[in-house]
């Protein structure tokens, strides 16, 4: 503690920094080779025939002096002090003493760790109406429940989902991003509240849900373990609708799709939309979180990866997360459904495998294309059995599981790396005849294309298995697939939001999310 006041320029006496100056070079190499002791200490505590004018008033004692104490500090400048310290280190400091706990009720300090550690910007002088502290908003709302905050996804089934936890003014709320409607790959993520957390009292949090449409009702959180946790609602009676579950299952249908079934001609999307009502309608708000992770980038990478929407036939628009991995890049669904759901890799992209599309008036023929997908592939194969073959004559290998599948691309050649987006320049694209979109609006050029893959499944995930594509790089925000056995084109758009507490402690971190994710639904 004596070393933290000095480092304040602060000591026992208010005249220290003064003495200092006075000093001349000699007596500060003195003072500084004995950092614990002060002159001014010695004399006070000399006695007292000191005190008392027995003495010259400088004491020739030899005697040890005490050390200089943050107790002896003026209260304003250790409530300044305490301010900058983590929120999580101010309990351990109030048991040190009594007037470290008085000063430790100043709202003050409370007030700067919920705006530095939370981003907490309201005016928290109001709470004074309501009789709740900082001090209460810290420790009861945000502390509590700062392990719930960031990306989750909930387990429903295959269709999954993106929940964004945050701190929003005197609240904490889970927002549930959706898609936009179906093929406007292009416009902004759409975003509903489903609990809300807020103190309303000194005593404890309040938590909501608000699920439904005759607003916030009675819910609960329960954290279940690290990186999870569930949700239940209390009143589910305020899920439901006058009118029964035909009145529930129009409203539902306009907020997700925009549109009404007698808008929908195609039998099959009618199955698949009334489907997945039936599905997600039974949970009533009662679900399980599990964490996930925004991927880390690298300068290297093709373009920045994260999370994308894209277009996926009659099932609508999905969400997925792109993230690279060495000579890789994959595609992984955070919402699906019931044929690939969300967990699973949706597309695999072979980063050492360039493909040449040739020029526009060739390309209108899915034939030639199909052709030269193929002869990649081909080359993918050989590569793959080569590297097998090599990996056999070794005998023992020592690089790990992981490893060996990321190496299992064509290796590179010396001083060769994967093409960055930047340096190539834009060429003319227009999908084969033949080749079904949900959104003709696509890009009419592109910078680059490699041989992919994409997971084609039955109804149920049954008979998974990978078809040869072409992955097609637009520009840093889109990015397209061609399913060449499906005849159909996925198109890809960034999901433009900033999200907090998203990001992986470490890359291994990220690959072992993924993999827990994938490991729900296979």
């Amino acid at each position: 503690m004596a070393v933290c006041a000095r480092l304040c320029g602060v000591g026992p006496s208010r005249g220290c920094r003064r003495r200092q100056q006075r000093r001349g070079p000699a007596e500060t190499a003195t003072a500084d080779s004995e950092p614990d002791t002060d002159p001014e200490e010695e004399r006070i505590e000399a006695g007292a025939a000191a005190l008392c004018g027995a003495g010259s008033g400088r004491s020739s004692s030899s005697s040890p002096s005490p050390r200089c104490s943050l107790l002896e500090l003026p209260p304003e400048l250790l409530v300044e002090i305490f301010a900058s310290l983590p929120g999580t280190d101010l309990p351990s400091l109030a048991q040190v003493c009594t007037k470290f706990r008085r000063i430790l009720h100043t709202d003050t300090i409370w007030r700067r760790r919920c705006r530095e550690e939370y981003g907490v910007c309201e005016n928290l002088r109001k709470l004074e109406i309501t009789g709740v502290s900082c001090r209460d908003v810290y420790a009861k709302l945000l502390h509590r429940y700062r392990h719930i905050l960031g990306l989750w996804q909930p387990d429903i089934g295959p269709y999954g989902g993106l929940l964004n936890v945050v701190v929003d003014g005197l609240f904490i709320i889970g927002w549930m991003y959706l898609p936009p409607h179906d093929p406007h790959v292009d416009d902004p993520m759409r975003f509903k509240p489903l609990f809300r957390i807020h103190l309303m009292e000194r005593k404890s949090a309040t938590v909501e849900c608000m699920y439904g449409h005759r607003g916030p009702h009675n819910g609960h959180i329960q954290i279940v373990k690290k990186d999870e946790f569930s949700t239940k609602c209390n009143q589910t009676d305020h899920h439901r609708m006058s009118g029964g579950r035909q009145e529930e299952f129009r409203t539902w249908l306009r907020e997700e799709w925009g549109r009404t079934l007698e808008d929908i001609f195609h039998e099959h999307m009618q199955e698949l939309i009334l489907m997945k009502f039936i599905y997600t309608s039974q949970y009533d708000n009662c679900l399980t979180y599990r964490r996930i992770y925004l991927p880390p980038s690298h300068p290297d990478d093709l373009i920045r990866p994260g999370l994308f929407k894209g277009t996926y036939g009659s099932h609508g628009l999905e969400i997925v997360m792109l993230s690279f991995h060495g000579k890789h890049a994959r595609a992984t669904k955070i919402t699906g459904d019931p044929n690939i759901p969300a967990g699973q890799q949706t597309v695999e992209v072979y980063l050492m495998h360039r493909i040449h599309l040739p020029d526009a008036e060739n390309l209108r023929n899915f034939n030639e294309l199909s052709r030269i997908v193929l002869e990649v592939r081909e080359q993918v194969r050989q590569d793959q059995q080569q590297q097998d073959r090599a990996g056999d004559s070794e005998g023992h290998d020592q690089h790990s599981p992981q490893e060996a599948q990321q190496g299992a691309a064509q290796p590179r050649e010396p001083g060769d790396k994967v093409a960055t987006a930047s340096e190539e320049q834009p060429a003319q694209f227009i999908l084969p005849v033949g080749v079904s979109s949900r959104n003709e609006d696509y890009p009419r050029t592109c910078r680059m294309c490699f041989y992919g893959t994409g997971l084609i499944a039955g109804h149920g995930f049954t008979s998974p298995e990978r078809t040869p594509g072409v992955f097609i790089l637009f520009d840093e925000d889109r990015f397209g697939f061609i399913w060449l056995e499906l005849k159909s084109f996925s198109l890809y758009s960034r999901v433009r939001a900033t999200f907090r507490n998203a990001d992986a402690p470490s890359p291994q971190a990220f690959e072992e999310m993924l993999k827990n994710i994938q490991s729900l639904t296979s």
